[in-house]
């Protein structure tokens, strides 16, 4: 496959300009990628969010909230009970009218720390690993030998096609076409598509919408469930002691939550090594890579909690009711450019999946998928030839990113 006319193309280093101060305007007024990535997807939001930012740490700003720029207050924050996820303002906002009351993304206290542990077995790092390598093998093979052709790949589409067959798997449908991979992948992607950094409620219109995708991925998953087979998720979760309809919420968060993450990821993943000139040597400088480069795509660039009793955030206090937006993505670019060799403090650690009881129990899966396709591509000794960002997302991506391989 060939980038189409108009694709943007990685140009060719320039000469070196003839004068220092138009050299240094270039530079100051020319966005990295991922900037880049961000204007594409909010071109109003995310200059605002990175306003903020120089605000301070913690800052309470009208008809938004008191917004967090700052890693260890977020993650004071999000340790603490007294902000949670159920109440006005918070994911529960959001989703609870299209997944129910008892999923993880809204759930609070001893139900969801219940739900959580039941659920914990089935993202066990064998058991994802075991699950990515018999859904990802005949599509990463397929990969590999394009590549060693010589063939042009959208690195884009071919995410949506292996993030779509994992999370059918997830579900319950077992072996799929990729064209159903794909499919799915993109029922998910409107459905997030619907919300904005903005957002603090779904329409009517949209939770209809939502409800009538969700309703068939929670048919299959209820199928699935019923068979009770200990080689599915959905059989393994009736042997955990879960409900039908436990089972069925589960199936619909894996399904909103599982499919961007990775899809999104794994192409900024490439262009940001390529963009650095950086090639890992090897599982654990790949491993330091992929944590750098979450750091700085940031999966989740905004948290909401809901505050249920009075309390401080950093030197700013709060009361019930009150609405606190965690800005991860100005908590995580505050410690600079990509950088694989940089080591995280301990405030920052995997800021962007959450924190305490509420952090993401598919981050193991997310990994997986992750090491498993970075790994076949940086093999092939890749490298961007083209690219165009998303417009209208909620994560920030790539609409396309072709990749081609070259001799080491």
């Amino acid at each position: 496959m060939t980038p189409p006319a108009g694709a943007r193309r990685d140009p060719a280093p320039r000469p070196a300009a003839g004068h220092k101060a138009a050299r240094a305007v270039t530079r100051r007024w020319s966005p990295d990628h991922e900037t880049r990535l961000y204007l594409a997807a909010h071109p109003v939001a995310y200059p605002l969010m990175r306003l903020l930012a120089r605000l301070g740490p913690v800052v309470r700003v009208p008809g938004v909230g008191v917004v967090v720029n700052d890693a260890a207050a977020a993650r004071a924050v999000l340790l603490d009970e007294r902000f949670r996820k159920d109440g006005p303002g918070s994911p529960g906002d959001l989703w609870t009218p299209v997944l129910g009351p008892s999923v993880l993304l809204n759930m609070e206290g001893e139900a969801h720390a219940a739900l959580r542990r039941r659920l914990a077995p089935l993202f066990a790092p064998a058991q994802v690993a075991s699950l990515v390598s018999q859904v990802l093998q005949a599509p990463l093979a397929a990969l590999s030998a394009r590549l060693a052709r010589g063939d042009t790949v959208d690195l884009v589409d071919e995410m949506r096609l292996m993030a779509g067959a994992v999370i059918c798997r997830l579900i319950g449908m077992g072996e799929v076409s990729p064209d159903d991979a794909r499919a799915l992948f993109a029922d998910g992607e409107r459905i997030v598509s619907m919300v904005s950094l903005r957002s603090r409620r779904l329409s009517a219109r949209q939770i209809s919408a939502a409800r009538e995708v969700l309703d068939r991925v929670g048919a299959i998953a209820a199928a699935a469930y019923a068979r009770g087979e200990e080689t599915t998720v959905m059989g393994r979760m009736r042997s955990l002691g879960l409900s039908e309809a436990e089972a069925r919420g589960a199936a619909g968060a894996f399904f909103l939550t599982g499919t961007e993450t990775v899809a999104t990821f794994v192409p900024r993943l490439v262009a940001l090594l390529h963009d650095a000139g950086v090639r890992p040597d090897g599982p654990e400088h790949l491993d330091r890579a992929i944590e750098e480069a979450m750091r700085v795509t940031t999966p989740t660039p905004v948290m909401l909690r809901s505050v249920a009793a009075p309390a401080r955030v950093g030197r700013v206090p709060v009361r019930p009711g009150d609405r606190v937006l965690i800005a991860t993505h100005n908590c995580a670019r505050a410690y600079g450019p990509f950088d694989p060799a940089r080591t995280h403090p301990q405030e920052l650690r995997r800021l962007w999946f959450g924190a305490g009881p509420h952090f993401c129990i598919g981050y193991p899966l997310a990994l997986a998928e992750t090491r498993a396709v970075a790994g076949v591509v940086l093999s092939a000794h890749v490298r961007v030839v083209g690219r165009k960002a998303a417009r209208g997302v909620l994560i920030p991506t790539y609409h396309h990113l072709w990749i081609r391989a070259v001799p080491p």
